[in-house]
């Protein structure tokens, strides 16, 4: 029986490390994982995670989303030379006051979140078209539902990718391609160690206005009680993952939590925006839950 082929991107640590370690490791090995990152030096990890696998259901390969020749040579490594499921993981973040954000850090942000998608997709699409079969899966975040108090840069980058998905979803229904979004809220990984942020005592806050200096403050207490009362494990999310991966029709968005749908929902029912505005400003700024 011939394994599905997996490409995921963003496999140094986190979800995307998780994922390629549990579908590697399927008992039945009805899985060929292509897992990539943009540094290769951090592949250890990945390695020592599936020590114990079977040689035939893993490979490692460099690949920087945002560089087309990498993408081009990541392509001619492919032995099987398709991709069943394309699991777009590599995601960057960006938090502080919009004033504080250069310009570069904002298009680092785009390049990764955006255009890494895109070009990724790009380079898989057509063969999923040709074969009339395929899956799409995009990590992507609540961020991406809805606005969220200084993230503004990482926000917009996010709704981008929701408009990007659900636009291709349209089209490729008439080729039997799928494609996902999976909206992560907190996750228990290293992209919030790896985040770009603001110190809120640091030198780049000098010459903001005191305001929005102390709201930012509160912000920073309001992500780290967040992060310790409602994160989740990696391995809840994976599963998330998985169902995507494993499902005969998998549907446009995949909610790993149902923390956040009141916000969501809020959204649906008052068009105008106000109340998602007013109730936002609570739950960051008063301590108030959803």
């Amino acid at each position: 029986m011939e394994k599905v082929v997996v490409l995921i991107t963003g496999c140094s640590s986190g979800i995307g490390l998780g994922l390629a370690v549990r579908l590697a490791s399927d008992a039945s090995h009805r899985f060929k994982v292509y897992a990539t990152m943009r540094n290769l030096s951090k592949k250890e990890r990945l390695l020592e995670s599936v020590q114990d696998c079977h040689a035939d259901t893993l490979e490692i390969l460099q690949l920087d989303i945002v560089d087309p020749l990498s993408l081009a040579a990541a392509t001619q490594r492919i032995r099987e030379q398709r991709v069943d499921v394309l699991v777009c993981n590599a995601v960057v973040g960006l938090m502080g006051p919009l004033e504080t954000y250069s310009y570069q850090a904002m298009k680092n942000i785009f390049d990764i979140n955006l255009f890494g998608t895109i070009s990724t997709i790009q380079t898989f699409l057509p063969g999923m078209k040709q074969r009339k079969a395929g899956k799409i899966i995009v990590s992507s975040s609540v961020g991406g539902l809805q606005g969220v108090p200084f993230n503004s840069a990482y926000c917009a980058s996010k709704f981008a990718v929701e408009g990007l998905c659900e636009s291709l979803a349209i089209v490729l229904q008439e080729f039997n391609v799928h494609i996902s979004l999976i909206e992560c809220g907190p996750v228990n990984t290293s992209f919030l160690t790896n985040l770009q942020s603001t110190d809120p005592e640091g030198s780049t806050l000098q010459g903001l206005d005191p305001e929005t200096h102390g709201l930012y403050r509160r912000y920073i207490q309001h992500c780290q009680g967040l992060f310790r009362d409602v994160a989740q494990d990696t391995e809840e999310v994976i599963q998330v993952f998985l169902e995507a991966i494993q499902a005969p029709h998998p549907p446009l968005r995949y909610f790993t939590t149902q923390f956040f749908m009141p916000f969501t929902k809020l959204k649906l029912s008052c068009p105008d925006g106000s109340e998602y505005v007013r109730a936002m400003h609570k739950f960051v700024f008063s301590g108030a839950h959803a």
